[in-house]
């Protein structure tokens, strides 16, 4: 048994919410077959833990350095359509996308250690924040100061006013 995780498996995050998934898609109290591994051949990443002042060509020069870079999408708070801290790397090949999470994850831009994860792909719709205000869910119930990602939470930022 190794004690180094494996680059190429889902994170906790995507293996919870595909399990969510299946739950939901019970029939008759059967489980459905289990559906082949949609990160099997996964050529995007998903970047996490941007500052909001970084900008797509920090990012790009960042991450092409493990790869060509097919598409760069960075994440916009849905209302202001301002950045909010994500974006999506895809890449020609699986193994960029692999090098990329082996040598950049964990690194900082920008004074923040950001997070990339395998992501199943791109979808229209999905540059955009999932939070009440705009942003990202986590944003709203942050209750630290953090200069890069807008000062305080959202939550705590309404209870102020």
């Amino acid at each position: 048994r190794s004690t180094v995780d494996r680059l190429d498996r889902p994170s906790a995050y995507f293996q919870n919410k595909n399990r969510r998934r299946r739950t939901d898609s019970m029939e008759d109290g059967e489980p459905q077959p289990a559906a082949e591994d949609p990160l099997a051949g996964a050529t995007t990443l998903y970047v996490g833990n941007l500052s909001f002042y970084t900008t797509e060509e920090q990012v790009y020069e960042l991450f092409s350095k493990c790869g060509e870079i097919k598409r760069l999408v960075m994440g916009l708070d849905r209302f202001n359509k301002t950045p909010c801290g994500f974006c999506f790397v895809e890449y020609y090949t699986h193994q960029d996308a692999l090098d990329c999470m082996k040598y950049i994850g964990g690194t900082k831009l920008d004074e923040r250690v950001i997070r990339t994860d395998l992501d199943p792909g791109f979808e229209e719709g999905r540059q955009y924040g999932r939070g009440k205000s705009g942003g990202q869910v986590r944003d709203e119930y942050r209750d630290d100061y953090d200069e890069g990602r807008g000062g305080l939470g959202r939550a705590l930022q309404q209870e102020q006013r």
